[in-house]
């Protein structure tokens, strides 16, 4: 049955309806970059208290959509409330990133909340009410969660690190207790992007970050098979739920990602081979991308280059313009006002 076509073109393309100017937004669009941001983080102490006040999160989610007019907000919040939401201790040291107990072995795993104490994450929620009651009809407004993957490496190591090695191992040596943190957060997630629906979410996101370092096998065991239930669990409740998956560094397996997990969109990075994902991704679902973040910072001609070529190998089809990963701290505003001219520009 054919969709309802909105006043929102970001979600008509996750509706199946090609825009001829493509929708733009960008992962971390609230952040660093802005000097308001900057100005209020100081202001508000922790970074999790940050997440957790709804006015100022609410704040945060407009700026960006205030200054630039992107056609969807993100709510300002991050992957890791879901552990905290499970009683693990999550906090973020300045320079260093988020720090959690670990839970690297069988025991430790066996200390894990079964469910979560949602009343956490209802400031998340109502920051959500807020920003989509100051909205404008035509901006979307996105939910997220992290994948469970990208979420469990966090959990086992306590800490990011360069291949998240410990919970590699940790799933290789001990897949039925690493797959009991997985169960934890699928149901946790479904419960909480459903939560988000139901605050005034348009659409979700999934951001699988560490997709791209499992193998295969391991690919379809705890990324694409934790997301397919996610996606199946927030559809049971809401069957017209838009959701975009990003897995991210998948590759070739992009296809396979798709047509397993039954996303509406898959938002790809900056290496994706173009061929491939017009020909085997691109003809079932919207893409997201695919700007490189580190060419938004370059600027000048470079970044012309850059924007025309996502716009040359995807624009024909449904896109949403994007990075391939999230805006860095050190991006001039000016490239970005650059990218959104050229893009609205194009005459597709």
């Amino acid at each position: 049955m054919a969709q309802p076509v909105t006043n929102k073109p970001f979600v008509d393309v996750l509706s199946g309806r090609r825009q001829a100017v493509p929708p733009i937004w960008m992962m971390r669009q609230a952040g660093r970059y802005l000097p308001e941001y900057r100005e209020l983080r100081t202001k508000a102490g922790s970074f999790l208290d940050l997440c957790f006040s709804p006015e100022l999160a609410a704040e945060v989610t407009l700026q960006p959509v205030r200054r630039f007019g992107f056609d969807a907000a993100i709510i300002f919040s991050d992957i890791l409330v879901v552990p905290y939401a499970l009683g693990r201790e999550v906090r973020f040291e300045v320079g260093e990133g988020p720090r959690l107990d670990p839970l690297d072995t069988p025991d430790k795993i066996a200390t894990l909340a079964s469910e979560a104490d949602f009343t956490k994450l209802e400031p998340v929620c109502e920051a959500l009410s807020r920003v989509r009651a100051a909205l404008s009809q035509a901006t979307a407004l996105i939910g997220f969660c992290g994948a469970p993957w990208t979420v469990a490496t966090y959990m086992v190591a306590g800490k990011g690190t360069p291949d998240q090695a410990p919970a590699r191992l940790l799933a290789y040596r001990h897949p039925e207790a690493f797959a009991t943190i997985i169960d934890v957060l699928v149901e946790t997630s479904i419960a909480y992007l459903i939560r988000q629906l139901e605050a005034g979410a348009d659409a979700l996101q999934i951001f699988d970050t560490w997709a791209g370092v499992l193998s295969p096998r391991e690919f379809a065991r705890w990324s694409v098979e934790p997301t397919r239930r996610i996606v199946e669990g927030v559809r049971k409740a809401r069957p017209d739920a838009k959701i975009i998956g990003f897995p991210r560094g998948a590759g070739a397996q992009l296809p396979d990602y798709v047509a397993a997990t039954g996303v509406d969109a898959v938002s790809i990075d900056w290496t994706a081979a173009p061929a491939l994902i017009r020909e085997r991704v691109q003809s079932k679902v919207a893409v997201q991308g695919n700007l490189d973040p580190l060419a938004l910072i370059a600027g000048g001609a470079a970044l012309d280059q850059a924007i025309d070529d996502v716009l040359a190998n995807y624009a024909s089809g449904r896109l949403i313009f994007n990075l391939g990963h999230g805006i860095q701290p050190e991006t001039p505003i000016a490239h970005v006002e650059q990218m959104i001219a050229r893009v609205r520009a194009y005459k597709g």
